[in-house]
């Protein structure tokens, strides 16, 4: 059996990597990174948006089933089905959008802060159908732009 020592093992060529731009953060961030840390940030304090629950509770109704622990279940707005509360999410009518530069920033806030009425009630399955959408729909967009 050969063991491999400096001597008979082939070196691999070096691949030139890019150098990448970190402009903020002291140069320790990416502009990708730092758009993601600001977006991250909106997004976790706008779970204490209001409107949110307004929304859920416009789209609720008292359950009368048998499980006397559920006391709520909730409209879909897509499907007009009824779910309990962890099958449904509130979704913003008009998404939220990109953020990836300043410019970006007013417009994200706006839409992501937006009134009861920019709120709609979808089960997960339809939740997820309209966010896959939205996501196929801006890689096509990006596609078209770099053509």
């Amino acid at each position: 059996m050969a063991w491999k020592t400096k001597k008979n093992v082939k070196k691999k060529p070096r691949v030139l990597k890019k150098a990448v731009i970190k402009p903020f953060n002291h140069g320790t961030m990416t502009t990708a990174a730092f758009f993601g840390m600001i977006r991250s940030s909106l997004r976790q304090k706008s779970r204490w948006w209001v409107p949110i629950a307004e929304a859920k509770k416009l789209a609720r109704r008292k359950f009368t089933g048998l499980n006397k622990r559920q006391r709520w279940e909730y409209q879909c707005n897509h499907c007009k089905k009824w779910y309990k509360d962890d099958d449904v999410a509130v979704d913003h009518i008009i998404e939220a959008g990109s953020l990836n530069k300043f410019e970006d920033l007013a417009g994200f806030a706006q839409r992501l802060f937006c009134e009861v009425d920019g709120f709609q009630v979808l089960c997960n399955e339809c939740h997820n159908i309209k966010t896959n959408e939205y996501k196929q729909r801006i890689k096509d967009e990006k596609q078209l732009a770099e053509h």
